[in-house]
């Protein structure tokens, strides 16, 4: 699964979630590409099983570009906790998204065969997406 090599915090604040996406508004490497509707937080095994889907669905022919990266480190603590006690440990990471973000494209496949990988794949994503072409 994807998450950050070195970090210069090991544990981040959550900040607010919302506004639009201001980068990644437009397709730079492939031909199709999934655009996200709504904010929310994608966790990098979501992101690995929407990457597993798109290169089941390209065999040999094509190539994916995945255009989010997992670098914000959520904490949890354990259960049965009392209040207080400071901060838990980082137990995962996520990307943050947008609306307007351009999360995965895909290039060297048929129009039908790439509309159908990117479908599947939005499945496997907590958000509302958006199959766009060049």
């Amino acid at each position: 699964m994807l998450m950050p090599k070195k970090t210069k915090w090991r544990k981040m604040h959550k900040r607010k979630r919302g506004g639009k996406a201001s980068q990644m508004l437009s397709l730079s490497f492939g031909d199709y590409g999934l655009k996200s509707l709504a904010a929310c937080w994608i966790s990098s095994r979501q992101i690995e099983s929407a990457r597993k889907v798109l290169t089941r669905y390209i065999s040999k022919g094509g190539k994916v570009w995945i255009r989010i990266f997992p670098d914000k480190s959520v904490t949890i603590k354990g259960g049965e906790i009392p209040m207080g006690k400071g901060k838990g440990s980082v137990d995962h990471y996520v990307a943050i998204v947008k609306p307007g973000m351009i999360m995965f494209e895909i290039a060297g496949i048929t129009e039908t065969e790439a509309k159908e990988a990117m479908k599947m794949a939005g499945y496997k994503l907590p958000v509302k997406c958006k199959y766009i072409k060049k």
